[in-house]
């Protein structure tokens, strides 16, 4: 795989030019006086050294030696541990927790850029510790003091790591049958017992102790998903203080999966005999604790999508630079040479510019997602939280499917740039599409977040969340009435209107409607608002060019992937649009017998 470079100056456009990342973080109490554009700058700098030298040179080698499982034990690949210990001592893991607890207390507009480096260096190694920060989230969130107190410190610092255990070999998307039994102790803790599998970093050499939630029911709960509680279990059992013993809790590691792609994290078969638990929250509350962990996971793998993406078009680009193979049509560019280099080939260049342009777009949603998870989290506004917290539950499935199914196309793209050499291990695009393919399978498939978005995010408010957002779309356009996208982007937005308003009459009558038409409407959905990041990001680079600042040549080349994003990709909208409007009833035809 070709050297990765961070995207240093497009993570700065968009966080601090076109969505001003900065004047909110001094704003805003909590942060004003830990982190400033310099400082922001300096933890970028040394995210992207980081990534650069100590964690990408891993992710070759560890797609090739993969985990090792013996007698319950998992070894990861040559070199992650001391890659982990030092990227636990920078803090890293801790970058956005709770600063009373020994977090950073930095930003998810930081933290967000910083998560799409890391999974672009390696995704595999980048998985430890990003469940390790999903499951402080939520033992965060709903924990008492004593267990926050005993926990978090040692999973912000990288001692332990964090998982979460949900599926059951015969419970995935409906948890509400899963078999996992918790029986309440005298010493107020939980005796749990059952069999998890699918458990990314279930067991791992990295870390002295290992934090699994996990989900089970009380011999008393009730029926489906009411009946759910959560349960922190350490590997190991901790002393008065939180520090890990040597006595084994009952976890143990059954086995690993083999699995298609990110061979060098632990996907582990996990089995809980009798082990001590100690419950998260309410009793039978516990699926709603489990998803504050798990829509932070959700725009994670989001981000996994993009990173992959970003790899991918880095060396594809690189590749059409550097490779030579047949004359351009306009004739011999290069004189001295019997062929011209890839990139002067139109469909080469069709190739790279839709990589380009579904990344960038994807970046700018993510930080403007990350924006408002901190004003849910930082404002001093009730009314502003409000609003941001019902944006982030309408984005939230569109993130983690738009760009994963995208991020999966881009990464096949880029093979395709390479041609015979895309297909073979050597060069590394092949890594990337095994990599990037599960991201639209875990944290709840990409279906599953289209039903979610159409069904529960749009139908159950009758669009009024959706009316919301598009009236800060529509409040752009306004502004910003004379940019050369303002009337394309407000013809996204009405047909978008139109396509929610015959969907919603048409689920009226047909309840097959939604989960039949629901992944046309979140791709088309992930169209309209990536037409709006390149009308915003067109704005500030048309403004910077008319200050005739430097970096002319990077403002430029954003006006002209918005223009081809408009001309050529914004136009699949209509056609998704006017193929989830289509009905069900060519789906419904067929009886079972005749698939």
């Amino acid at each position: 795989m070709t050297e990765y470079k961070a995207p240093l100056q497009d993570i700065r456009f968009v966080l601090f030019d076109v969505f001003h990342s900065h004047r909110y973080w001094q704003q805003w109490q909590h942060t004003q006086d830990i982190v400033d554009r310099e400082t922001a700058d300096a933890i970028l700098e040394e995210g992207a050294k980081l990534a650069e030298k100590n964690i990408a040179p891993l992710s070759r080698e560890g797609d090739e030696q993969g985990c090792h499982w013996q007698e319950g034990q998992v070894s990861t690949p040559t070199g992650y541990k001391k890659a982990f210990r030092e990227f636990a001592s920078g803090g890293w893991i801790g970058l956005a927790g709770n600063s009373l607890y020994g977090g950073m207390g930095m930003p998810c507009t930081l933290d967000i850029p910083l998560n799409e480096i890391f999974n672009s260096a390696d995704l595999s190694f980048a998985l430890y510790s990003g469940l390790t920060t999903g499951a402080s989230l939520a033992i965060h969130s709903h924990a008492d003091d004593f267990i926050k107190s005993r926990f978090l410190p040692r999973l912000y610092s990288g001692e332990f790591s964090g998982t979460m255990c949900l599926t059951e070999s015969h419970a995935g998307s409906d948890l509400g049958i899963i078999k996992t039994r918790a029986t309440p102790s005298d010493n107020s803790t939980y005796r749990i017992n059952g069999t998890k599998i699918f458990i990314t970093g279930g067991e791992h050499d990295l870390t002295e102790n290992i934090i699994h939630l996990v989900l089970a029911k009380l011999p008393d709960a009730p029926e489906g998903t009411r009946g759910i509680s959560m349960f922190l279990i350490p590997k190991y059992k901790v002393d008065a203080e939180g520090a890990a013993t040597t006595e084994s809790n009952g976890v143990t590691c059954g086995s690993i999966e083999r699995k298609m792609g990110i061979k060098a994290s632990a996907t582990c078969v996990m089995h809980f005999d009798d082990a001590e638990g100690y419950l998260i929250g309410e009793v039978n509350k516990g699926l709603a604790c489990m998803f504050t962990m798990m829509n932070s996971e959700r725009l994670f793998v989001g981000l996994q999508g993009l990173a992959c993406a970003e790899r991918s078009y880095q060396n594809a680009r690189n590749y059409a630079l550097e490779r030579f193979q047949g004359r351009s049509a306009t004739g011999l560019t290069e004189a001295d040479k019997n062929a011209d280099p890839l990139i002067v080939h139109g469909d080469v260049r069709r190739m790279l510019i839709t990589m380009k342009a579904m990344n960038e777009a994807g970046r700018a949603l993510a930080v403007y997602l990350a924006l408002e998870l901190d004003k849910m989290e930082f404002s001093d506004s009730a009314q502003e939280k409000q609003t941001a917290a019902a944006k982030t539950a309408l984005l939230t499935p569109i993130a983690k499917a738009f760009l994963t199914d995208t991020g999966l196309d881009t990464c096949i793209t880029g093979q395709q740039v390479f041609g015979g050499h895309g297909y073979v291990r050597e060069w590394g695009q092949e890594q990337l599409v095994r990599d990037a393919r599960i991201t639209q399978i875990y944290e709840g498939t990409n279906g599953i977040q289209a039903i979610d978005l159409l069904e529960r995010k749009v139908f159950r408010d009758r669009g009024e969340t959706l009316h919301s957002q598009i009236l800060e779309i529509r409040d752009f356009i306004h502004k910003n009435h004379t940019s050369e996208f303002a009337e394309s982007l407000e013809k996204a937005v009405n047909r978008i209107e139109a396509l929610t308003q015959n969907l919603m009459i048409q689920q009226d009558n047909d309840p097959n409607t939604a989960n039949s038409a629901c992944v046309e409407y979140l791709h088309a959905m992930g169209y309209m608002l990536y037409a709006w990041m390149w009308a915003k990001m067109s704005v500030t680079a048309s403004d910077r060019l008319a200050e005739k600042t430097d970096n002319t040549d990077f403002y430029s080349s954003k006006l002209s992937t918005a223009r081809y994003f408009y001309n050529r990709l914004l136009p699949r909208l209509y056609a998704l649009a006017e193929s989830a409007e289509s009905g069900t009833q060519e789906l419904f035809a067929l009886s079972p017998e005749q698939f």
